[in-house]
């Protein structure tokens, strides 16, 4: 192994390393000429030179190396207005630009899901990344007419929601607990409210979001699947604005700022359901003590220090609470920080340093006082963060970094009253370490090829303080250790090689490549058919093994009429390792003991996605649609015989469209397929010591209905008044009334029965919904 790990890096540095010729270096940040906010993805091009040109990182920063001479560079970014200087340059350069939005018409016009640049789909190393501006998603109707970052992704290709009332969602045939949620770097563990009918996510906070599904770079890690890397806004840092919206079930408001013009601003956004007010109104008293809402708070502020050094602090405090009455309590909730400095040491290098909290909980109780009990449970992270960007040429541009990140988890505490007759439970919190490390380089090569390939090397380290059980085939304990504090019980490891490439047939047409191996050490335990904010997370351990994602996928990429339509087919084939599902009839909550519970397997997914957009113009949208398939096998399970994972669903079809009538009105309207997700039902009934007992066919052997479902929008922009802008968003979620099916219950009804046989009772959540929201924007 230490072999081919020398193989590998000596590879690496040959390939990136060579001399210099007399080049200089222009530098700089690109900012939002309008509010101050970093762009990131902005491109910094020599058009005088052939496929010469930078990017600016999450930060806003680039970095170009070029001959010394006269040059034409222009700086671009979609939806601003280039701006090209003509320049002679006979020294390193640093360049700090604003942009500027084009006109308000062709604002409003754009409703993009693409990568920054038109035609980056074409030309860039990385197998195309779903990337979201929230700000252009506003008239795509949703449900309740809540728009939300999650639920558009899972209008496009290769992502599947888990269906309406579940909290999750799918990349590629990965189980929920297999995508990385970034919220600023940031952990977040269950990223739903009401059960998943929302996300966490308040859109007027967030800057950016990137969905990596294959490829995935070297400087993302922990989670087989996918990573979602959601970044929140800065804040205005030329003057004081607002922004919200009144909607049926829920509002919002955002406020915003300089601190010190142009050197500091803040942002503070904030969001509450209300179904709960109107529950005073009902006669029945138990009905108007209910409890039924959510709130979530995202703040950030951020501050120049210098030219090369500026800090950052945001956080995100959300919760939901469910109650009846004193009967039954039930709250969950997410709570993440993040302290950020960047550093430039030269027009070169640039370094971020990271420390991140995020901790996810939830609770509940039964009964008030000496009549009740509650349980809680909690997952509590501390991490440390650094990375580089070292932009080597024009040709070479490096990260490196490290992490390590402290993992806590609270499995499970009951607490009761006298009265209950229960005895309190305060199962052993389990520890972990878990860290990594990797170095990644995107290369061009001629003016054809462009690869990012790096390599990550990630550990965990279980560790006490507490008890090792071990156990038989069986879930018989056979032994049992007792650990100190930080002392380690298990240490796993391992490499993880990134690859993604490129082939440039011209400006329009390329072929591209990637293959990436992840390691996946915290796991999420659900033995039921949707997720929810009580699924258990367990850490690797003595027994459970890390799950190991490889993925493969192959993609063609085809651009129209000045990039104005895209068209691109990926095709993918993932294998999963060390799976983790459970024995019938197990108990996950307050198990002390769950891993005698797990069985262990293998999986894998395979497909191909379609899809055609049309980013410019009046009338724009995209289709999608995928053929997939995702599988798992067990021992323990069926007799090892291959059965579909609850996510394998063959057919999924996506189409969005939006249409500006005029500068005024804006229609939009989406309409999804899927083939029902895969189920385990009862085949048949038989009789033992006089009860009648089911027969449970093989695991998910049947299907619930195929789900589809039609929504309209219609967005009216109200006659705006000095620094005033506001308009109305109407909404009809699930236009023709289709029932899908939530769940499925089988029932003896003889009175209307007349085979006088079990009959499958469906149950759906919602039926035509329409909705009304009010959003408004001032300075």
């Amino acid at each position: 192994m230490k072999q081919n790990c020398l193989i590998v890096l000596t590879f690496f540095l040959t390939t990136v390393f060579h001399t210099f010729s007399q080049d200089i270096t222009i530098s700089g940040t690109i900012t939002d000429g309008k509010n101050g906010e970093d762009l990131f993805g902005a491109s910094v091009i020599a058009t005088d030179m052939t496929n010469t040109g930078a990017r600016t990182n999450v930060y806003g920063f680039y970095s170009l190396t070029i001959p010394v001479g006269r040059h034409q560079l222009a700086y671009r970014n979609s939806g601003f207005e280039d701006q090209i200087f003509d320049l002679v340059i006979t020294q390193d350069t640093v360049i700090n630009l604003e942009l500027f939005l084009l006109k308000e018409v062709q604002e409003i016009e754009e409703v993009n899901i693409t990568s920054k640049r038109s035609n980056s789909n074409i030309t860039s190393a990385q197998m195309e990344v779903t990337r979201l501006d929230p700000q252009s998603i506003k008239t795509i109707p949703i449900l309740f007419g809540e728009q939300d970052i999650m639920k558009t992704l899972q209008l496009t290709p290769g992502v599947k929601g888990g269906g309406e009332g579940s909290a999750g969602f799918y990349v590629r045939g990965g189980g929920a607990d297999q995508n990385l949620i970034l919220l600023d770097e940031s952990t977040v563990y269950n990223a739903s409210h009401l059960l998943g009918f929302f996300s966490v996510f308040n859109s007027d906070a967030i800057k950016d979001v990137a969905l990596y599904k294959s490829g995935i770079p070297a400087e993302y890690g922990g989670r087989a699947s996918s990573v979602m890397d959601v970044r929140m806004r800065d804040g205005n840092n030329k003057e004081i604005a607002a922004s919200g919206g009144i909607g049926l079930i829920s509002s919002r408001l955002t406020i915003e700022g300089p601190l010190v013009k142009d050197k500091s601003s803040f942002i503070i956004s904030g969001r509450r359901s209300y179904a709960d007010l109107f529950l005073v109104f009902s006669p029945d008293e138990d009905i108007r003590d209910t409890k039924l809402f959510f709130y979530d708070l995202n703040a950030k502020v951020n501050y120049k220090l210098s030219d090369k050094d500026r800090i950052y602090l945001s956080g995100y405090f959300g919760r939901d609470k469910f109650g009846l009455s004193d009967d039954f309590g039930f709250d969950w909730g997410n709570k993440t920080g993040t302290v950020r400095w960047n550093h430039l040491f030269n027009d070169k290098l640039f370094m971020n340093t990271s420390i991140i909290y995020s901790a996810f909980d939830y609770q509940f109780s039964i009964g008030q006082g000496e009549d009740g009990f509650g349980i809680r449970s909690s997952i509590r992270d501390f991490n440390v963060k650094q990375d580089y960007n070292y932009y080597l040429n024009t040709n070479n541009s490096l990260k490196f970094g490290v992490n390590a990140i402290h993992h806590t988890f609270e499995p499970g505490v009951l607490e009761s009253g006298d009265n209950v007759g229960f005895n309190q439970i305060d199962l052993e919190k389990r520890h972990a370490l878990e860290v990594g490390a990797y170095l990644q380089n995107e290369q061009k090569v001629g003016n054809r090829w462009a690869f990012m390939y790096g390599l990550r090397y990630s550990g965990f380290n279980y560790m006490g303080k507490g008890t090792a059980y071990e156990y038989a085939e069986d879930g018989a304990i056979t032994s049992e250790e007792s650990y100190d504090s930080f002392e380690s019980i298990k240490y796993y490891q391992g490499l993880e090689p990134r690859l993604s490439a490129s082939f440039i047939i011209n400006e329009s047409n390329s072929i591209k490549v990637g293959y990436n191996r992840i390691f996946q050490y915290i796991h999420q335990l659900s033995n039921t058919t949707t997720s929810s904010p009580t699924d258990v997370w367990v850490p690797t351990s003595n027994n459970v093994k890390p799950q190991i994602g490889d993925q493969i996928a192959v993609g063609y990429y085809k651009n129209f009429k000045k990039d104005e339509y895209q068209v691109s087919v990926e095709t993918y084939y993932k294998w999963l390792q060390n799976q983790i599902d459970y024995r019938p009839n197990a108990n996950l909550i307050l198990n002390g003991q769950i891993e005698r519970e797990l069985v262990y397997g293998e999986g894998r997914a395979y497909g191909i996605e379609f899809q055609i957009k049309k980013t410019k113009g009046d009338f724009t949208g995209w289709f999608n649609y995928t053929l997939s398939r995702a599988l798992r096998s067990f021992d323990e399970i069926d007799g090892g015989q291959e059965f579909s994972a609850r996510q394998d669903r063959i057919h999924d079809l996506n189409l969005v469209l939006t249409y500006n009538i005029s500068k005024k009105f804006v229609v939009s309207t989406s309409f999804v397929y899927y083939t029902g997700d895969a189920v385990t039902f009862p085949s048949a009934l038989y009789e033992m010591d006089g009860y009648e007992v089911p027969y449970v066919g093989s695991r998910n052997g049947n299907r619930l209905p195929d789900y589809h479902r039609l929504d309209l929008g219609l967005t009216w922009y109200l006659k705006d008044k000095k620094n005033y802008k506001h308009n109305l968003s109407f909404s009809i979620y699930n236009v023709y009334n289709r029932e899908n099916a939530f769940a499925v219950r089988f029932v003896d009804d003889f009175e209307d029965n007349t085979t006088g046989q079990t009959q499958a009772v469906q149950t759906a959540l919602f039926k035509i919904i329409p909705s009304i929201t009010y959003n408004f924007n001032f300075k």
